[in-house]
C-alpha cells in the first residue's frame, strides 16, 4: 500500500521505523556484529590510558599519546586502505578486518598480562602494546569502509538516512555495555578484561561468517538494486589501476577533492571532543570523584554518553531525514561544541550531567548525517 501524498506528523516519525525493521538480513547482521564491536572497542579505549600506567609503566603523557596513535590512526587508516573493500568485496573485507582485530587485540592483552619486562621507554611491553596497536589499526582500515559499504548497498533513498542512523546508534548502544565493567574488573583486571574482549571479537567474526553468508549478501544487493533503478546483474564500479602509480592513486584520492578535504577538515575541532570523553573523562571522574560511587564505578558515567546516542539517534533521525544534511551538521557541531566550558567552573555533578546531555544532543543531530 503506497503511503499517503501528505503524512501525518506521527506518520512522518514512524515511517523510518517501519522501513528500517523491513530492512534485510545482512542490513541487521551488520548491525548486529557493529553493536559487539561498539562494545570492544569503547571497553577498550576507555581502559586504554589505565592500562598503559598499571600494566605497561608508561607516564601518564605517553599513555595518552597510545591512545591519540590509535584513535587517530583509526581515520588514516581509513583513507589508505578504504578502496581495497571495493576491490575485494564487502564481506571478505569485513573478515579479513575481524582476523586482524583478533590478532591486534591478542597482542595488546599479551602485553600487560604475560609478564614481559615494562622496564626502559622502549620495554618488551611497550613493544608488544605498539605492535598489537599497529595491527589493530590495519583491521580497522578495512573494517569501517566495509561496515559502512553494506549500509550503502543493500538500502534505498528510503532507508538509507535511517540505515545509517541504525548502525551508529546500535554501535553506541555496544559503547554503553562496559557501563556494567566495574565488577569484572574489580576481578579480573583490565588486563583480564582485554582478553575477553579478543574473545568477543573471535565470536564476531564467526557471527559475521554465518550470517552475512554470499548468497544472503548477493541477494540482497541485487534486491536494492533493483528498488534503486538499477541494473541488478551490473557488476560493482571498480576503477581499473592504471600505470600512474602512486601519483595517480593520490590524484584520484578523495582528499584531492579540495571540497572534500576542507569538508573532513573543518570538523577536527568539534571532533576533539570525542577525543576528550576517552582519553581525559575515565582519569579525571576516576580521580574527581575518587571518594564517591562515581569514582569507583566510572564506568557508568563515562559510557552515559553512549547509551544516550543510542536513545537519541533514531529519534532525531525520523524527525530530520528529509532536512537538508550540512544545515543539519552545521546546527548539530554548534550544539554539541556549546557545553564544553562548563567543565571549567569546578568539579560538579549537575555540570558534569550537563556537560554530557547538551553534547551528546549535538552528536545525535550531526553524526550520523556525517556518515551518510
Amino acid at each position: 500500500m503506497p503511503a499517503p501524498e501528505n503524512p501525518s506528523p506521527l506518520q512522518q516519525i514512524t515511517q523510518p521505523f517501519v522501513d528500517a525493521a523491513r530492512a534485510p538480513r545482512p542490513l541487521w547482521g551488520n548491525n548486529l556484529q557493529y553493536l559487539m564491536e561498539g562494545f570492544i572497542y569503547f571497553g577498550i579505549i576507555n581502559y586504554l590510558v589505565i592500562y598503559c600506567v598499571e600494566n605497561i609503566g608508561t607516564n601518564e603523557l605517553q599513555a595518552g599519546w597510545v591512545v591519540t596513535v590509535l584513535a587517530g590512526g583509526i581515520t588514516f587508516t581509513q583513507f589508505l586502505m578504504g578502496g581495497l573493500v571495493d576491490r575485494w568485496g564487502v564481506r571478505r573485507g569485513l573478515m579479513i578486518a575481524l582476523g586482524l582485530l583478533v590478532i591486534g587485540r591478542a597482542l595488546l592483552a599479551s602485553s600487560g598480562t604475560l609478564g614481559l619486562s615494562t622496564e626502559g621507554t622502549w620495554s618488551p611491553a611497550f613493544m608488544t602494546l605498539m605492535a598489537g596497536i599497529g595491527v589493530i589499526l590495519l583491521g580497522y582500515g578495512l573494517y569501517e569502509p566495509a561496515s559502512y559499504s553494506i549500509v550503502r548497498r543493500v538500502t534505498t533513498p528510503k532507508t538509507s538516512a535511517m540505515g545509517f542512523a541504525m548502525l551508529y546508534a546500535l554501535m553506541n548502544l555496544g559503547g554503553w555495555l562496559p557501563s556494567f565493567l566495574s565488577p569484572a574488573r574489580h576481578a579480573i583486571g583490565i588486563g583480564g578484561l582485554f582478553w575477553v574482549f579478543t574473545g568477543l571479537t573471535a565470536v564476531t567474526l564467526v557471527l559475521v561468517a554465518v550470517i552475512l553468508d554470499r548468497r544472503t549478501m548477493d541477494e540482497a544487493i541485487a534486491a536494492a538494486k533493483v528498488e534503486r533503478g538499477e541494473d541488478p546483474d551490473a557488476p560493482p564500479e571498480i576503477e581499473a589501476s592504471g600505470p600512474g602509480g602512486l601519483r595517480q592513486w593520490l590524484r584520484e584520492h578523495p582528499m584531492a577533492d579540495p571540497r572534500f578535504s576542507f569538508f573532513i577538515f573543518v570538523l577536527i575541532p568539534v571532533q576533539t571532543l570525542f577525543a576528550h570523553n576517552y582519553l581525559t573523562m575515565p582519569l579525571y571522574v576516576k580521580r574527581v570523584y575518587d571518594d564517591s560511587w562515581i569514582g569507583a564505578n566510572f564506568e557508568v558515567i563515562v559510557n552515559l554518553n553512549p547509551l544516550l546516542i543510542f536513545l537519541l539517534v533514531p529519534v532525531v533521525a525520523a524527525l530530520t531525514h528529509k532536512k537538508d544534511v550540512y544545515r543539519m551538521m552545521v546546527v548539530g557541531t554548534a550544539i554539541m561544541a556549546a557545553p564544553t566550558f562548563l567543565l571549567a567552573f569546578g568539579p560538579s555533578i549537575p555540570m558534569l550531567l550537563g556537560y554530557i546531555f547538551i553534547m551528546t544532543l549535538g552528536e545525535a543531530i550531526w553524526q550520523p548525517r556525517f556518515l551518510q
